[in-house]
């Protein structure tokens, strides 16, 4: 029996979190509104969920990704219709959520903003929200400011919001991981640091120990906390302009002082990954996903 599960070998609600990568206010929605999934309950009324339970949480977590709406989800199951017909493209479903989130935003009303991310947070992985909600709406709301539509005053609007948001929710985070540890920052110069959040809440979701240092970290700092932690990994997010030569030689020091993999992410990863890996550091890319897959795959490797 595996120690994630009971004596009957049944799974408790946050373990079937820890392994989908649902949080288990998700699981009770899909529950309590849509009767997707039904737990067992012990006498003192816990959830526990059998092995098919998780198999279920699966398949609901791949129609999501295959565009069929919560609200549907249920149907397609029952009726085992094939799910390409039900499915609905990305903009119906999360463009409504994006527009609502902008318009609160152009009237500077963060109850608006609470109300609509609260809602779509309870019925959808954070993973999910991440991808189709939060960064195509940075996305959008920059673009907004580089076409004279929108404001500096409402991009920091909701940077403060979300960077709030985010840090508390880091904050308050169940804290046990035993996972691979992982110094997280931004590069030099970077001050936005929403990014680096949403990278830090998406690893310890999968079990990763972090320690954050934030925004505009100087990197000859890393090696120190390096050692004083026993970190396996250094990962550092980055979205400012073209490095200078003096930052990749900061890089090589780092991945040479360190001896561990250094990981690079955000748009400046993307569009420097040669040079980046001309300082032996790893080019994580900017889908958090992925990028978390490949830290994992390495450092499995190198053990």
């Amino acid at each position: 029996m595996s120690a994630m599960q009971d004596s009957a070998g049944l799974f408790p609600i946050r373990t079937v979190s820890d392994i989908t990568g649902v949080n288990s206010v998700t699981l009770r929605a899909w529950e309590r509104r849509y009767g997707l999934i039904k737990p067992l309950r012990t006498d003192k009324g816990h959830r526990r969920y059998t092995k098919n339970g998780n198999e279920t949480i699966q398949h609901i977590l791949d129609l999501i990704d295959e565009g069929i709406p919560i609200s549907r989800v249920r149907a397609v199951i029952e009726q085992s219709r094939d799910t390409t017909v039900a499915a609905q493209s990305p903009d119906e479903i999360w463009e409504p959520h994006i527009e609502g989130i902008i318009s609160a935003i152009t009237q500077f009303d963060e109850n608006g903003v609470e109300r609509i991310y609260n809602e779509v947070l309870s019925l959808y992985p954070v993973d999910v929200v991440t991808r189709k909600l939060i960064l195509p709406l940075l996305q959008k709301l920059g673009n907004r400011w580089a076409s004279g539509e929108g404001s500096v005053a409402e991009e920091h609007f909701f940077g403060v919001y979300l960077r709030n948001k985010l840090g508390a929710r880091f904050h308050h985070r169940q804290k046990f991981n035993n996972g691979p540890k992982i110094v997280a920052a931004c590069l030099p110069g970077e001050l936005h640091e929403v990014g680096l959040l949403l990278f830090a809440l998406a690893a310890h979701e999968r079990g990763f120990q972090i320690v954050l240092l934030g925004a505009n970290m100087p990197i000859e700092e890393i090696p120190h906390v390096v050692h004083k932690t026993g970190a396996d990994a250094v990962a550092l997010s980055g979205s400012v302009g073209q490095p200078d030569n003096a930052l990749f030689e900061q890089v090589h020091n780092l991945a040479t002082a360190t001896e561990v993999p250094v990981f690079i992410g955000g748009r400046t990863a993307i569009e420097y990954s040669e040079q980046f890996k001309q300082q032996h550091a790893i080019v994580a890319g900017d889908d958090l996903v992925a990028g978390l897959k490949l830290i994992r795959n390495t450092l499995s490797k190198s053990q």
